[in-house]
């Protein structure tokens, strides 16, 4: 008898978690991103919401959450309810550099307060200057930073960012000094870029693909191991002299935990087919970006993966956001 009714209480789970499912949404979902407007992410986020806008039938809308190095707003969507209206845009910061910089001080468990949706996309980093500028390879720079350490600046979204991360990575394999200077996201940045008031960035290829393609700014190599079919012409940081380096952003939706499995799916299917139309991928496409849509266990293998990887890298160079 006791069986009979696990089975009828098993049945009546599933049958309430697919009427879940096939319900949802009902109302509009928020997608919350941890860092300012104009950057890569801002691109990557509002790709997402406009397809999922079409295909679920309902508003996606971003909403933007600066601060803490993604950290306030990690801290924010884990205490939402897990009903599958509040969405993140994970990162490659958020989700396996900050375990490594914060540790015990993080105030979030990438891994247990968080449920992997899908990968979205990979994005080359770029090593950029002022069109303007004395630099025009990435030896130049290397060379500069040799005679002048500690003198010349770069600039990054944030402290903790993708572009701080990466960028003190390559100073640390290519033995020079450079002095960061972290802005409030990567608009502000970029203008002090063109402007001369920083000698150079790190950053998301999406974010910088308006400046490369306006003559505003130089890329003098990128940070993925192939070349970006967008810059053909760019060499890597690999082939430049320092082999096997290697840095990408990626981007990919995360939902509070205890989300119904069905919504995680619905809304990892409903993204993969949007990725996979030139219609609501063709801004991510068109500046440079990797797309993907994988499984939630796939995506959460990659997280994963990369959390021991740059636990690595942050060791190795020593990097801290102090």
């Amino acid at each position: 008898m006791k069986n009979i009714y696990k089975l009828l209480l098993c049945l009546l789970a599933a049958i309430s978690s697919s009427v879940v499912g096939a319900a949802y949404p009902e109302r509009s979902i928020r997608l919350v991103v941890p860092f300012a407007t104009g950057g890569t992410s801002e691109i990557v986020a509002r790709s997402v919401a406009s397809m999922l806008t079409t295909s679920l039938g309902q508003s996606v809308y971003v909403d933007n959450k600066p601060g803490g190095a993604g950290n306030i707003a990690m801290e924010e969507v884990k205490r939402a309810s897990p009903d599958g209206y509040t969405l993140m845009l994970g990162h490659v910061g958020t989700l396996a550099v900050n375990p490594a910089l914060f540790g015990k001080k993080l105030p979030y468990d990438p891994n247990k307060d968080f449920a992997p949706v899908t990968l979205v996309a990979k994005v080359p980093n770029v090593i950029a200057v002022s069109e303007r500028s004395q630099y025009k390879t990435l030896g130049d720079l290397v060379a500069d930073a040799k005679k002048n350490p500690g003198k010349i600046n770069y600039g990054s979204a944030g402290n903790g960012s993708a572009g701080h991360l990466a960028m003190e990575y390559f100073c640390s394999e290519a033995g020079i000094d450079l002095v960061h200077v972290p802005y409030k996201g990567s608009g502000p940045m970029l203008t002090d870029l063109i402007g001369g008031q920083i000698q150079a960035t790190f950053n998301g290829l999406p974010s910088l693909m308006g400046q490369i393609k306006g003559n505003a700014l130089r890329p003098l190599a990128v940070g993925s191991l192939d070349r970006s079919k967008v810059l053909p012409s760019v060499p890597t940081i690999a082939e430049s002299g320092y082999k096997g380096f290697e840095t990408s952003q990626w981007y990919g939706i995360i939902i509070p935990a205890g989300t119904p499995q069905p919504i995680i799916d619905k809304l990892a299917q409903e993204i993969a087919k949007g990725l996979k139309s030139k219609e609501d991928s063709k801004k991510m496409l068109e500046d440079g970006a990797v797309l993907v849509g994988d499984t939630p266990a796939q995506f959460a293998s990659f997280i994963k993966s990369e959390q021991r990887r740059w636990a690595k890298v942050v060791e190795k160079a020593k990097i801290t956001v102090d």
